[in-house]
């Protein structure tokens, strides 16, 4: 097991639904005062020592999330190019050979998208790295010969054939009970547990609280085991925060396209304005996810965001979704799974769902769901 599998189980192993990258890279930022006031500050005012033309006009949460691309690109973990990363010696600002190298290997992947492609990202750390610290140059026969490479493409391509998007939006809305049923769900609480992932973080108490149109709150706690922590993500209609015990921002505000990721996760906990929250849908060619085949939809937001979702062909219900957010060296990736559908009131929730993010994977099993219900305006408020 690399040190980038060990990342990622020591991040399962936290129970937390966030990304490592953006706690672990944190620190020179909290020596500078409280994380509410980065909110509009850019990576390069926030940071000490981000030059780079690219990443230091970015948002705190968007230059976090690149570190992410970045360090997954490569199958890296903060310290390997930060100098005592994960100890309380740390030195986040001090130039390492491979953080010079990485300066130069941004600046070559804005040039080459620049001059080659007319600024479309065609190019990213990933497209080279895959996972290596130095690229691949030749081939391997047994890969030549093997399974089929099975990454998809970020941008769906329309497929032939295939229905129009809408009709396929509007077929899983008619899955899940129907627009009218939608329509009058305004709020839910959904309860249930923490299944970890490969036996670490698990054993935890889960919740979901959503209000219409756009709130969200999800909780993790470990009630026999305190020392855990609680971890909170939520989203209140405009702002969104992160809470983890295990990391040096204790509380974490989401800005840039962080935020309209959360954003999004909120207005699709209520799933009958599904057509509204994206633009520019457009339905793919059929696909498979394990042994079912899917029909493919992608719609895209504000600020670069998209997001493709997976739907049962037979049943017409959510498979999966997996929603990106712009970066300049790759986009960032977050893959929400769904499963084990269950009628409450007329309306199917998914009862299991699994989320995958760049540094971690969790499952979580719901055990009741509760509709329409008094929430406390409180709960997606800053934690």
């Amino acid at each position: 097991m690399n040190r980038w599998s060990n990342q990622l189980m020591l991040a399962v192993a936290g129970g937390t639904v966030v990304c490592l990258i953006g706690l672990a890279c944190a620190g020179q930022a909290a020596a500078q005062g409280p994380v509410a006031a980065a909110r509009t500050q850019t990576a390069g005012e926030a940071f000490k020592n981000v030059t780079t033309s690219t990443l230091k006009g970015l948002t705190v949460s968007d230059f976090l999330g690149s570190m992410g691309v970045m360090s997954a690109a490569l199958g890296y973990d903060c310290a390997d190019c930060h100098i005592a990363a994960g100890t309380d010696k740390v030195n986040w600002e001090f130039d390492t050979p491979k953080k010079r190298t990485a300066r130069r290997m941004v600046e070559m992947v804005a040039v080459i998208n620049r001059t080659n492609f007319g600024g479309a990202q065609m190019v990213t750390c990933w497209t080279c790295h895959h996972g290596r610290f130095l690229p691949s140059t030749t081939i391997a026969l047994d890969t030549l010969y093997g399974t089929p490479n099975d990454e998809r493409n970020d941008i769906v391509v329309p497929g032939e054939g295939q229905p129009p998007a809408t009709q396929i939006l509007d077929k899983y809305i008619e899955a899940l009970g129907g627009a009218q049923r939608l329509a009058g769900l305004r709020s839910y609480i959904a309860t249930g547990t923490s299944l970890g992932y490969e036996g670490l973080g698990g054993g935890g108490s889960f919740q979901i609280f959503a209000k219409a149109p756009d709130q969200r709150t999800t909780l993790i706690a470990f009630k026999e085991h305190p020392e855990r922590g609680d971890s909170t993500r939520t989203y209140n209609g405009s702002s969104g925060w992160i809470k983890s015990p295990r990391g040096l921002f204790p509380i974490y505000e989401l800005t840039g396209s962080e935020l309209d990721g959360a954003r999004l996760d909120a207005q699709l906990s209520f799933p009958g304005q599904i057509k509204q929250v994206l633009g520019n849908w457009r339905a793919g060619a059929l696909d498979s996810i394990g042994d079912k085949e899917v029909q493919v939809v992608q719609g895209s937001g504000p600020r670069g965001l998209l997001a493709t979702l997976y739907f049962d062909k037979e049943s017409g219900l959510l498979v999966r979704l997996v929603r990106y957010s712009a970066s300049p060296i790759g986009r960032v990736p977050t893959q929400i799974d769904y499963s084990d559908y269950r009628d409450v009131g007329g309306i199917k929730f998914p009862f299991k769902y699994t989320f995958t993010w760049l540094d971690g994977k969790d499952s979580f099993q719901l055990t009741d769901v509760k509709v329409n219900v008094p929430i406390d305006a409180a709960t997606f408020g800053k934690p």
